[in-house]
């Protein structure tokens, strides 16, 4: 018998299912025995089959070329006797996966390199904080809350920090959870634990309590396997990092052939490769997320300081400004105009600067990639917008942004202030206080501007107001911010302020301004030659008169 071979037909003859195991179970002298029942040709025609596509850096499998009755596990056996193999693996230019599929290196490099590009399009970003783990292997929920919570109340400058020394960091997390990681993922993909209970069924029949003793400890094992293959996947989902699922579509969808072939189970063959390139993948993520996470780190430093000098000097101003509502507190309506023109403009240009750099500071610490502005000004949000970008932030910083954009939208200036002044310190940003030094500077540049707009005024109409806010700083020494509903009222206070000509030049002239608005905005009709024969008179009028109403305040405009 060892000196014979067995031919093709006689093998089908056999009808045994994977003749060479069934043969070698007989047979234990070990695998030279067994190649005795194989015809060398069988070995030649696969061994030949497996080199033409390993030139091709292709792929084969191997039960095409074997007869039916042979077995994924007879595959591996003559694989390993074919020198087109044993060289391919020696010198790596071989894989075999699922026993009987093998791979070039080439075709696997392919594959790879298209799954890296599609990588790029994966999103780099991930959570920082970790998954805490008891002995047992199980998520302990109250661990997990506490670094939520830390998370949440962390500073946007200890981040900043935190990001630069992340390197060593991530190291030392990814070494550490690696060994978890081996142990959740080969039972997530392999499933020993349930094989093992199938085996134990057509075991021979062992005592009852050595056999319940055996299956307590692998209901144990399993349970085991599954906590720490929920924890790897917690952790990944944590980090946003490909699974195993996404790649395997991916691999189909670059790949058609394996769907093409007609295999009954294409997983067979995606989840081993799956398997071998996805741990290629995510050190190369990482090493894209480390790169981002570098380059991030010099540029929410950049951020932050530029975002603390325009801060400071908005917040300055903002109290500068609210100061002169305490002038009108005995009016509600007009307070109640005053307080809404306020936030309508100032505070609304606040929240729209801090909202956009903190959205982009919390996508530089995320890993995001995000392109530089060709404008540096902040632009203009809507109030959706608004919300939008508050319910992005994490935490408690989300809860405190969506406040400061209800407050905008509100009737007190206190109320913003109060929500303004929470946000700042949850973010990290300092809070300048306006004292009586900062105030005498603020309202004299104030003060020097005004007189710089009102002498190169040339609009009669827009000229009112900003002679009534100059005004303002000379009697009142406060920072008036007055929309064109409260001039009326504001010019009516002044009369105990100015003497009578002058007071009557500002009167007569801001009568004569509400006449031409309203001559403006009245619609249409039969009338229509003689209403803009009288808006052109208001017009006349008013720029004859600008000089006096400039010189009320250009004469005496030094504080």
């Amino acid at each position: 018998m060892q000196n014979s071979f067995i031919s093709y037909e006689v093998l089908h003859k056999l009808r045994i299912p994977q003749p060479i195991q069934f043969l070698q179970s007989r047979y234990p002298e070990g695998m030279p025995l067994v190649t005795t029942f194989v015809h060398p040709s069988m070995i030649e025609m696969l061994d030949a089959a497996t080199e033409d596509a390993l030139e091709r850096s292709s792929w084969i499998d191997s039960l095409s070329i074997l007869p039916m009755s042979f077995g994924s596990q007879d595959a591996s056996k003559l694989l390993s006797l074919c020198p087109s193999i044993q060289q391919g693996l020696k010198s790596d230019k071989a894989k075999i996966f699922g026993e009987s599929y093998v791979f070039s290196n080439g075709f696997i490099k392919d594959v790879y390199d298209r799954l890296e590009k599609e990588m790029e399009t994966f999103n780099v970003s991930g959570a920082s904080g970790t998954v805490v783990s008891g002995a047992s292997g199980t998520v302990v929920s109250d661990a997990l809350r506490e670094t939520k919570a830390g998370h949440d109340a962390s500073r946007l400058t200890e981040s900043t920090e935190n990001v630069s020394d992340s390197s060593s960091n991530k190291q030392a997390m990814e070494k550490g959870s690696k060994k978890k990681k081996g142990k959740g993922a080969g039972t997530m993909i392999t499933g020993p634990a349930e094989s093992e209970l199938d085996n134990q069924d057509r075991a021979p029949m062992k005592s009852k309590k050595n056999q319940r003793k055996g299956k307590n400890i692998s209901s144990e094992q399993v349970a085991e396997s599954k906590a720490a293959a929920k924890l790897v996947k917690i952790k990944e989902e944590n980090l946003n990092i490909p699974s195993e699922d996404w790649v395997m579509k991916k691999i189909a969808t670059l790949v058609p052939d394996f769907e093409e072939q007609g295999l009954d189970d294409p997983q067979t063959i995606l989840r081993p490769l799956a398997n071998y390139l996805r741990p290629m993948l995510i050190n190369s993520w990482k090493e894209r997320r480390k790169a981002l996470f570098s380059e991030n780190a010099e540029r929410m430093k950049q951020l932050l300081d530029s975002l603390q000098k325009k801060f400071d000097e908005s917040f300055l101003n903002m109290q500068l400004y609210e100061k002169a509502l305490d002038l009108f507190e005995d009016d509600q309506s007009t307070s109640v105009i005053l307080h809404r023109h306020l936030l309508r403009t100032t505070a609304t240009a606040i929240v729209d600067m801090l909202l956009q750099n903190l959205d982009k500071h919390n996508k530089l610490k995320n890993g995001d990639e995000v392109a530089e502005p060709q404008i540096s000004e902040s632009i203009s949000l809507t109030p959706g917008e608004r919300t939008s970008i508050a319910k992005t932030f994490p935490g408690s910083l989300s809860n405190k942004a969506l406040t400061v954009v209800e407050a905008l939208e509100g009737k007190r200036v206190e109320t913003f202030m109060t929500a303004l002044r929470d946000i700042a310190e949850e973010s990290g940003l300092l809070l300048k206080k306006l004292d009586k030094k900062l105030e005498r500077t603020l309202l004299h540049a104030y003060q020097k501007d005004l007189v710089s707009q009102v002498s190169a005024e040339m609009d009669p109409v827009s000229l009112l107001a900003k002679v009534v806010s100059l005004i303002y700083v000379q009697v009142h020494h406060k920072a008036l911010q007055a929309p064109g509903r409260a001039i009326a009222v504001a010019v009516s206070r002044l009369k105990d302020k100015l003497d009578d000509s002058a007071h009557k030049i500002l009167t007569d002239y801001q009568t004569t301004t509400v006449t031409l608005l309203a001559l403006i905005s009245a619609p249409s009709g039969d009338g229509e030659d003689c209403t803009s024969d009288r808006i052109l008179s208001k017009r006349e009028l008013l720029e004859n008169q600008m000089t006096a109403l400039k010189g009320l305040v250009l004469g005496t405009s030094k504080p």
